[in-house]
Order: C-alpha cells, then sequence, then structure tokens
C-alpha cells in the first residue's frame, strides 16, 4: 500500500495519458449526468462532480445503489465506474441503464462491465487492473473528467493543471508523509470526526473511507454548516475518546470559515485533539488533489502505527463470500 500511495503522481500523469487516447464518441442532448459505483471507484464520481460545479450547466448526481433514479433516461450520460468490472451493484445498475436507453460510459480494467460494454458497444475506458480500488483513485477520477471535457459539459483546464499538480505532490510528498505519520501517532487510540465545508464532502468521504479500509478504524464525517442544525448538539455529551480533523483549502465561504472558528471553540471544551489540514497549492483542484494524498497517507500511517496491515479488507472479503453463496 505505501508503495501505492507514493505513486500517487506518477498514476495522475499515466491517468492522463490513458484519458488522451481514449476513443469516445459524442453524446448529444444530454440534460444530466449520473456516475454510478461503489467503494474505491465510486469516490471518483463524487469527487468529479464537485471539481466541475462551478462550470457544469446540468446536474450531475452520483448513485450507489443496485438501481439508478427513475429520471434518468436517454438523455442522461452515465458514466458505470467499476475497478475489477465486477460490482454487483454497478452490473445491475448498468443493466437498468441499459434498459432505459441512457448514453453510457464505462471506466474499467476489465470483467463483467468491460463485457457488457463490448456486446453493447459502449463507450469504455480501460485502467490498470491488479490493485485494490481504492488505491486507484486517479485513474478513475481522470478519467471522467476526460469524458466531461469532450462531451463538453464542463470548461476546464485540468490537464494542465494536473500537470502541475504532479510536480507539487512529487516535490511535497516526503513532508506530506511526515505531517501524516504525527497526526496518526495522535489518532491511533481516538476516532476521528472530520469536518469540511459541503463542496469539499467528495474530500471528506475519501478520508473517511481510507480511515476506515486502511486504517481499520471507525470514522464519520460532518458538514458545514449542514452540522450546525444538528449534530453540533451532540458534543454536549463528546469525550476524549474522539478527535476531529477539519480539512480546509483555504476557499470556504467567509460566514462558514466563522463557523468554523466557533465550532473549533466547542469542540476543544470537550476534546484537547482538534487538528486543522490546510491544503497546499495554486489552485482549487491543487489544493484538492493535496488534501486526497495527504488523507491516504495518514489513513496508511495509522494503519502502521497501529499495527494493522493496510492492504487485507477480511469484513469486506466475508460478505463477499456470504453474498457469494445465495
Amino acid at each position: 500500500m505505501r508503495s501505492l500511495i507514493e505513486a500517487f503522481p506518477t498514476h495522475i500523469l499515466e491517468s492522463l495519458e490513458i484519458g488522451r487516447k481514449a476513443k469516445l464518441t459524442k453524446k448529444t442532448g444530454i440534460r444530466t449526468i449520473l456516475a454510478t459505483g461503489l467503494g474505491g471507484s465510486g469516490i471518483g464520481g463524487k469527487i468529479a462532480s464537485q471539481i466541475v460545479g462551478d462550470s457544469c450547466t446540468i446536474p450531475f448526481l452520483t448513485n450507489n445503489e443496485y438501481s439508478i433514479p427513475n429520471w434518468a433516461d436517454e438523455h442522461t450520460l452515465v458514466i458505470v465506474s467499476s475497478y475489477s468490472g465486477g460490482t454487483e451493484e454497478t452490473l445491475a445498475a448498468l443493466e437498468v441503464a441499459l434498459e432505459r436507453k441512457c448514453q453510457i460510459v464505462c471506466v474499467t480494467s476489465g470483467g463483467k462491465v468491460k463485457e457488457i460494454a463490448e456486446a453493447n458497444k459502449l463507450d469504455t475506458i480501460i485502467i490498470p487492473g491488479g490493485n485494490p480500488p481504492r488505491s486507484m483513485l486517479a485513474y478513475s477520477l481522470i478519467q471522467q473528467l476526460f469524458i466531461l471535457d469532450f462531451n463538453g459539459l464542463w470548461a476546464g483546464d485540468f490537464e494542465k493543471d494536473l500537470e502541475a499538480i504532479v510536480k507539487q505532490l512529487t516535490a511535497s510528498q516526503d513532508n506530506i508523509g511526515t505531517k501524516a505519520l504525527k497526526l496518526a501517532e495522535q489518532f491511533v487510540d481516538r476516532l476521528p470526526i472530520l469536518y469540511t465545508e459541503a463542496r469539499l464532502e467528495g474530500v471528506a468521504v475519501r478520508w473517511r473511507q481510507q480511515i476506515n479500509e486502511n486504517g481499520k478504524k471507525l470514522c464519520w464525517h460532518g458538514l458545514i454548516p449542514e452540522m450546525n442544525h444538528n449534530e453540533l448538539i451532540g458534543w454536549e455529551t463528546a469525550n476524549n475518546n474522539l478527535g476531529v480533523l477539519i480539512l480546509s483549502d483555504g476557499l470556504e465561504y467567509d460566514r462558514n470559515a466563522v463557523r468554523t472558528e466557533i465550532c473549533r471553540g466547542i469542540f476543544t471544551k470537550k476534546v484537547d485533539l482538534v487538528e486543522t489540514i490546510q491544503a497546499e497549492g495554486d489552485s482549487k483542484l491543487a489544493r484538492m488533489f493535496y488534501l486526497i494524498h495527504f488523507g491516504d497517507w495518514f489513513s496508511y500511517h495509522l494503519a502502521i502505527v497501529g499495527k494493522q496491515d493496510p492492504v487485507t479488507i477480511v469484513n469486506i472479503d466475508l460478505l463477499k463470500s456470504e453474498l457469494a453463496k445465495l
């Protein structure tokens, strides 16, 4: 897992090459976008929807289910993301999308998704296989940006930005790893709670998923300002078994920045560990990727400090084996 996390900048470069060479057909009459996928394959859609949120002029939603929303039809671009190509929920959603005559593009390393795509002559982008899906985020995420750009659904100079991000992350890799290790040592015996603005929820979900799978720890995330209207009351009974991580890119809405600082004061009355992870980078996209990479390193170090194997997913394997019996 360590080598896969270290390779994140390389994954970005390889993803750019794959996207540039992808053979896609132009979709027409698109009124909605739906990215469907689960876990490490699904989070790319969530993050992509937030990257393009400032300029995409039609709704972009994500789906983590066996079916797809009833509104999805022939005017919906459905991006099917399954790293293995065998995710049963995504396969079921793909079949529904075919029945609805949605305009479909698949992102996968192979498996049943590739077979169905070939049989139905669907646009498909093949990404490298053989690794844990959660370690291949760059591939699924960046291909979705290419798909949107190719179909004129997003105006963003993301290729140039990503090339600059590779240089930034490569240069700061050791520093990020050192900071993440120090943070993991503080959190190893605590339940991490993540807070950020709603526009960065995809990043927070990525952190939570990585803490779960790599770090073998429970975790939850809350969004500002929504958590101010409910979860904040739960802090009245909080204790030092918890720790707070605030994810910030420095671009927060001014009232949310004020809310965050007021909340920090509330948190510190109950717990003695409240840390802010401040993103670095010259662009919104660079800061988002910095936070993602920091979270990956943090989850890895949580596993090592906590004497856990960051690769194994015993409970997920058990669940899949039990489902396979039915």
